[in-house]
């Protein structure tokens, strides 16, 4: 089983919102084989708590303003590690120290990389 379509499409909006934002080290990684509920984690990384809420919430309001609503959100009080499901993409906002601590890509190393083209994408809506 491959991510699907639309959860592409949440995807590369959500990628291109938090690049806006400056985020650091985007991974996208196709778990759909090994889970039911998603097919799709987005990992970034914030340099700071600022810098974490204020990425989560513009990739939150992107995808808002695309039609997709957030069927949870989790961790923007903190800003260490914000969490927002939108169904067929979970997208997993760090601060830096941690994204080390948890090391999300190494639980999931198993499933494949989805490549983010995001110099190509910036082009395209200029």
């Amino acid at each position: 089983m491959t991510a699907t379509p639309e959860a592409l499409e949440l995807l590369h909006l959500a990628a291109r919102a938090a690049d806006s934002k400056q985020a650091e080290d985007l991974v996208a990684l196709d778990v759909s084989e090994p889970l039911a509920l998603t097919d799709i984690f987005l990992l970034a990384s914030g340099r700071n708590e600022r810098n974490v809420v204020a990425i989560a919430s513009e990739v939150e309001d992107k995808l808002i303003e695309a039609g997709f609503k957030p069927l949870r959100r989790e961790g923007r009080s903190e800003g260490r590690w914000v969490l927002l499901d939108f169904g067929d993409l979970v997208v997993h906002v760090f601060h830096e120290e941690d994204r080390q601590f948890y090391s999300l890509e190494r639980l999931w190393s198993d499933c494949p990389a989805i490549a983010l083209d995001l110099e190509t994408a910036a082009r395209v809506s200029e």
